[in-house]
C-alpha cells in the first residue's frame, strides 16, 4: 500500500504560480506512474497530468503549456508547478499512484489506485 501526502496548496491571485509536492511513502514508487487530479466543488474529480514510470508525461489540455509535472525516484516525490493561474484552477488537488498505467492517453480517475487526502488551490481575479 502507498501513503501519499500532498502540500503546497494556498491562495493566489491570477497569473501567479503555486507548486505542489506529493511525498509517497509504504515503498518505492519508481515503477509506478504518478498523476494529479482536481476536483471543483459540484464537479467530478477530473485529469491534470500524469507521468510514467519512464518520464513519459500527459496533460489535460486545459493546463497545457502551463502546468508541468516532474518525479524524484530518488525522494519517492511528484511535483506540479503551476504557472499562469487562473480562476478556473481553483480545485481541491489530489496525487495518485498507480502501477497499472501506462501513459500516452488522459485517464480517468478510476485507474489510479492510491490517492492522498488532497490539498487545496484558490485562484482570486
Amino acid at each position: 500500500q502507498v501513503q501519499l501526502v500532498e502540500s503546497g496548496g494556498g491562495l493566489v491571485q491570477a497569473g501567479h504560480s503555486l507548486r505542489l509536492s506529493c511525498a509517497a511513502s509504504g515503498r518505492a514508487v519508481s515503477s509506478w506512474a504518478l498523476g494529479w487530479f482536481r476536483q471543483a466543488p459540484g464537479q467530478e474529480r477530473v485529469f491534470v497530468a500524469a507521468i510514467s514510470w519512464n518520464g513519459n508525461t500527459d496533460y489535460a489540455d486545459s493546463v497545457k503549456g502551463r502546468f508541468t509535472i516532474s518525479r524524484d525516484n530518488a525522494k519517492n516525490t511528484v511535483e506540479l508547478q503551476m504557472n499562469s493561474l487562473k480562476p478556473g484552477d481553483t480545485a481541491v488537488y489530489y496525487c495518485a499512484a498507480d502501477n497499472g498505467y501506462r501513459g500516452g492517453y488522459l485517464p480517468d480517475a478510476s485507474e489510479f489506485s492510491s490517492w492522498g487526502q488532497g490539498t487545496q488551490v484558490a485562484v482570486s481575479t
